[in-house]
């Protein structure tokens, strides 16, 4: 596969980015970001809002109250004025109202899981910026052998079930036209 001169440097540099969304330091990851695809984070907002409500998290974990207020008056609440934010943005308020944030009826949002979800976007964003595959060959190869691998079983699964119907001799025959139809349906 021919990959660009600096793939590999790009690499490390998508790698260190998804670590630092990973570990909590979204605007770190940011301004990486913006060093590797220039403006990226300007025009995806979904993206951009995501990083930012990711440091605002950090700074509720870090119990800077303060802090996290300041910052959602500022870098967040520009996104109050439109619709599609206002329901993340209060989910977001929401963990305010507690001492310990992460034990709210919102703490999904602190957890890896949706940070996760999140540095994963980004790299696929980056990915889909500089025109390369959002999978390697290695994910697309796994996906493809789960599905062929499940399609098999509930073929085996249905092969079963006609083969308890067709009790003796018939059962190979039964397998070799059930795999003729397989054959000619694909």
């Amino acid at each position: 596969m021919n990959q660009p001169a600096n793939y590999l440097v790009d690499m490390d540099l998508r790698k260190s980015i998804f670590i630092f969304a990973m570990e909590g330091n979204a605007l770190k990851a940011m301004e990486l970001t913006e060093h590797l695809t220039p403006n990226l984070l300007e025009e995806e907002n979904d993206l951009r809002f995501d990083l930012l409500s990711l440091h605002f998290v950090d700074l509720l974990s870090s119990r800077k109250f303060t802090e996290a207020l300041e910052f959602a008056q500022t870098k967040l609440a520009p996104f109050g004025k439109s619709p599609k934010y206002m329901q993340k943005l209060e989910d977001f308020m929401a963990l305010l109202a507690y001492d310990e944030p992460d034990c709210s009826p919102m703490f999904h949002l602190m957890r890896s899981d949706y940070r996760q979800t999140i540095a994963d976007n980004l790299n696929q964003a980056i990915l889909a910026r500089v025109n390369l595959p959002s999978y390697s060959s290695m994910e697309t190869l796994i996906q493809q052998t789960t599905v062929v691998t499940q399609c098999l079983h509930q073929e085996l699964g249905k092969w079963r079930n006609q083969r308890v119907v067709g009790r003796g001799n018939t059962g190979r025959a039964l397998v070799s036209d059930h795999y003729q139809s397989l054959v000619a349906e694909n």
